[in-house]
């Protein structure tokens, strides 16, 4: 993961943001002022951390009866138990931390079905764990599953899902020192069943940054920057696939419930044009545009919260670990492939967003380390809630294909003179070349013209007639789109990732 780090990106963010929102009609005042306007609409809770506890939150956890207690998994090899972290102000001795675990290889994956057990996802191996004298100490460590290899390098890391809709979980494993498969299903993720055994499910992965479900309980997983990813991407783990790079193909022999090893991609080619050339391939649902959404994408979390964490109900939320931020995420299936849109959501985060965790009460726990990678936040760790404060703020809700451009709805009702006017939109497209070496500029750069923004008589949406460009991320940017009430797109820009244009 050091690997993602752009060290002269690093050294010059606060330009390059300043120069994306004049690009946008705003100033740099408006970029010092946007961590406070979210904080209007998204409050961010800092939870203390005692001194001596280097809690880098690999992965968090939920529990109790009313599900306010949290479990945190640390690199260090820890669980921690943490009663107190919902409080408006928490600090002892309400706020308590209990290690419950430790000893145990960079736990980047943590859940519990509530009977006792927990699973704990760690380099070499799924352990289980349980306190079997209600002291909140683990007392049982048990080998649950460990189907695959590892050799000590530093990338090896395993993350871990919760259970998913048929009781399974899953990992997906990193690389070897990022561009190799050194140990068996390295680059690979697997199922575990209730069984314990791993089954290889997918191939074709290279530096996982986290795992999660959306509403409909299919599987996906963030894949960052370097080797045949040119920008780091939000991937469908789908049974029987493969997700694009090819450097752990060799354990294919080993998996004859996947078929026959896919022949290798291309180099230098185009996504598109490999997906055209093998029924395995499982093209990018959403890409993170490099230098512009992120660096290194991370935890993932569906808003199940029936309104509690606001409008966005269904979507996902999106760590990235370099700019300390959460990104949003909305889906959509053409032809069974899945495609959608990023948007911004929340940044001023004190360490680099790792693990996401939404809570019963609709309050999204994030999980921070900085991991000697660095982060924009500053701080090595941190542990901070994010909760709705009851205001809605105006932004683009979700964001369409359809046959001839895009439909947008909003979270509140437009100005409809404003958002009718083609000259409130600007639209571009671009996408990376799909290749072996690290990363790529982008390229293909084409400029759509859109023809028409048709306003609903609602006023929550706007149709763009537009032509579209399959296999290119379109970037939206909305500098003259104002509510009803005369307010701007709180985050006016949005990137569409597009696999297959719709019929309708």
């Amino acid at each position: 993961m050091v690997n993602r780090l752009n060290d002269v990106f690093l050294g010059t963010w606060r330009a390059g943001c300043a120069a994306a929102l004049l690009a946008l009609g705003l100033s740099t005042a408006t970029a010092a002022s946007l961590s406070a306007e979210e904080n209007a609409y998204y409050r961010l809770i800092t939870i203390p951390i005692p001194e001596g506890i280097v809690l880098e939150a690999g992965a968090i956890q939920s529990f109790g009866e009313d599900g306010k207690r949290l479990a945190v998994s640390t690199r260090l090899g820890e669980i921690w138990f943490v009663d107190g972290a919902f409080a408006e102000n928490p600090a002892p001795p309400e706020l308590k931390f209990t290690l419950f675990a430790s000893g145990l290889h960079e736990v980047l994956g943590l859940t519990t079905r509530g009977d006792g057990w927990w699973f704990a996802t760690q380099r070499g191996e799924v352990t289980r764990l349980r306190d079997t004298n209600g002291d909140d100490r683990a007392d049982v460590f048990e080998t649950y599953s460990d189907g695959w290899g590892i050799t000590g390098d530093y990338h090896e890391y395993a993350f871990g899902s919760k259970f998913d809709r048929d009781s399974h979980l899953w990992v997906v494993l990193c690389l070897t020192g990022s561009f190799t498969s050194e140990t068996e299903f390295r680059g690979w993720g697997l199922r575990v069943g209730p069984d314990g055994k791993a089954v290889p499910t997918v191939s074709g992965i290279r530096s996982p940054g986290g795992i999660g479900t959306n509403h409909l309980g299919d599987m996906f997983y963030t894949d960052n920057q370097g080797p045949w990813n040119g920008t780091s991407w939000l991937k469908h783990l789908k049974p029987g696939g493969f997700v694009g790079n090819p450097s752990g193909n060799k354990w294919y022999a080993l998996a004859p419930g996947m078929g026959p090893r896919p022949k290798d991609p291309a180099s230098n080619s185009r996504v598109m044009t490999e997906w055209k050339k093998m029924p395995e391939f499982v093209p990018p649902v959403v890409g993170f545009p490099y230098g512009k959404m992120g660096q290194s994408a991370s935890g993932i979390q569906n808003d199940g919260s029936a309104g509690k964490f606001g409008p966005f109900q269904n979507q996902l939320f999106v760590g990235d670990q370099t700019w300390s931020t959460v990104m949003r995420v909305d889906l959509e299936q053409v032809d069974g492939v899945y495609q959608g849109v990023c948007f911004p959501f929340r940044e001023g985060l004190a360490s680099g967003s790792l693990s996401l965790e939404f809570a019963p009460d609709g309050s999204l726990f994030c999980g921070g380390t900085d991991r000697g990678w660095g982060s924009r936040g500053g701080k090595p760790f941190a542990l901070q809630r994010l909760v709705w404060t009851g205001k809605t703020p105006f932004e683009v809700h979700t964001m369409k294909a359809r046959t001839n451009g895009f439909e947008l709805t909003f979270t509140e009702p437009v100005d409809a003179v404003a958002a009718g006017r083609i000259a409130s939109y600007a639209i571009q497209t671009f996408t990376y070349q799909y290749r072996a070496d690290y990363g790529s500029p982008e390229v293909d750069a084409t400029q759509p013209v859109i023809r028409a923004a048709k306003v609903a008589a609602d006023g929550t949406s706007v149709r763009l007639e537009l032509d579209l460009v399959p296999g290119h991320i379109h970037e939206l940017k909305l500098p003259g789109v104002r509510s009803a009430t005369g307010q701007p797109v709180l985050h006016p820009l949005a990137y569409y990732t597009l696999n297959v244009i719709p019929e309708r």
